[in-house]
């Protein structure tokens, strides 16, 4: 069939080596001096819009930060391998019970949804998702998912990683960033647009109190970033 049809073998080809590359990719990055960036920050280029991202590396970003993301978005970062499996399984059954699903995304899954897919949810995003959240787990060291991660995140129109976000929210540097500043940008990351990390409603602040509090007794939760 591929013999008659050529043009279909290019495509069946094209598509294997798209699905492929972002698996290559994982290796380019996990080399310490590659600053990956976001499928997000490449639309803004095509779109002509811009961005601000300022690359730091992880030890020039406060750990009140990295405590108060880890702690509001993946409890669990250290202890999984990419995929939070009882987390998952509780959301699949709840879709299955024909109820509300929770958030189930780990920081890998954040990241390679962030670095390789696009938003929006749906079944077909969570399947390319989850092997490669595997994939970037297995390769990347769990600080090098983390440095990168925090570098990608999006923190507002325009402005991704955490130096960037410190000085667009609070006119100070990543490394400086206060433990509630941090509870803030940390407790913002899952709609930057409605929750501003500067500018905080008191759903927010209670939001931060909690993630603050937690934070502070991370304890053994983040001894793969802090040993």
């Amino acid at each position: 069939m591929f013999q008659s049809m050529p043009w279909l073998r290019r495509i069946v080809l094209a598509v294997i080596a798209l699905m492929l590359l972002p698996y290559l990719l994982v290796f380019v990055y996990a080399l310490p001096f590659t600053r990956p960036v976001s499928t997000l920050m490449l639309s803004e280029l095509v779109l002509f819009r811009g961005y601000d991202r300022r690359w730091v590396s992880l030890d020039d970003i406060s750990p009140a930060l990295v405590r108060s993301v880890m702690m509001s978005e993946d409890g669990q970062f250290c202890m999984h391998a990419g995929v939070d499996w009882r987390q998952m399984r509780g959301v699949v059954q709840d879709a299955l019970d024909g109820e509300a699903t929770r958030g189930a995304s780990t920081i890998p899954m954040q990241t390679a949804k962030n670095l390789f897919l696009w938003n929006g949810r749906s079944f077909i995003r969570k399947g390319l998702e989850l092997p490669l959240a595997l994939g970037t787990d297995f390769v990347l060291s769990k600080r090098r998912i983390m440095e990168i991660y925090l570098n990608i995140a999006e923190w507002g129109p325009g402005i991704y990683g955490a130096e960037a976000a410190a000085q667009h929210h609070f006119k100070t540097s990543a490394a400086k960033l206060s433990s509630r500043q941090a509870a803030l940008l940390a407790v913002s990351l899952p709609n930057p647009f409605t929750r501003v990390a500067s500018k905080p409603s008191r759903g927010m602040q209670r939001l931060a109190a909690i993630v603050e509090r937690r934070a502070r007794n991370s304890g053994a939760y983040i001894k793969c970033i802090y040993d």
